[in-house]
């Protein structure tokens, strides 16, 4: 059995998971500070979890590709991202970056408004805010944000094959693996690899699990300090 799909899917979530860690923070941090417009920004920025993944694949290739006056520059520049990994990494990050965002807007709105008022008043820059204060007290909603963001990109396969393939070896994941073998009447291989999607996905949800019950015991013990 090649192991490869294993491995260039846990390549890519992890790339892709740390992309969309450093764009989802900003991106929560600014949202939940806009007043007009608030909404837009957000249904813009949660789109790709709406639709098929097929067609955020499909746009990807239009972006990238020779149609595109994009595409034509990058490869004007030397960098092609159709039919490779890194393409499986942008495909991975634009599906799985809504998920990172909400949950990091959802983790950073749960904070108690009072500390962010403190630190503001003590003359503290709102990075100093992001990094000392949101981060710390919204750890556990974020690490789960990641978690389902890892989690997203590791099973993705509309946007994947669209935009990167099916080059074993190269951009064949898991997902896709599973596709191949059943395409081609290979039933027991397809069995495998879904044992092991099922078995990376029971252990992504017992750390997400994990991660929002140590964010409830956390605010149930703040509420409680307080009285």
């Amino acid at each position: 059995m090649d192991l490869s799909p294993l491995w260039i899917s846990l390549k890519i979530a992890l790339i892709a998971t740390g992309i969309t860690f450093l764009l989802g923070l900003p991106a929560a941090w600014g949202v939940t500070h806009l007043g007009r417009g608030k909404h837009i920004v957000d249904g813009i920025l949660s789109i790709p979890l709406v639709l098929p993944p097929t067609v955020v694949g499909f746009l990807l290739l239009i972006l990238f590709g020779q149609s595109s006056a994009f595409g034509r520059f990058l490869q004007s520049i030397g960098i092609n991202v159709i039919f490779t990994w890194q393409g499986a990494v942008i495909a991975a990050v634009v599906v799985s970056f809504p998920v990172m965002y909400r949950g990091m807007r959802g983790a950073i709105e749960q904070v108690d408004e009072n500390l962010i008022h403190a630190a503001r008043t003590l003359g503290m820059r709102e990075f100093t805010i992001l990094r000392r204060v949101i981060l710390p007290s919204a750890w556990p909603g974020v690490a789960a944000a990641a978690v389902l963001s890892f989690a997203r990109a590791l099973g993705e396969f509309g946007a994947t094959i669209m935009i990167a393939g099916n080059l074993p070896g190269k951009t064949q994941t898991m997902s896709v693996a599973v596709y191949t073998a059943m395409q081609g009447g290979n039933r027991g291989l397809a069995l495998k690899w879904v044992l092991i999607i099922v078995t990376f996905s029971l252990i992504i949800l017992i750390l997400m699990n994990y991660c929002t019950a140590a964010g409830f015991r956390r605010r149930r013990n703040a509420t409680y300090g307080r009285h």
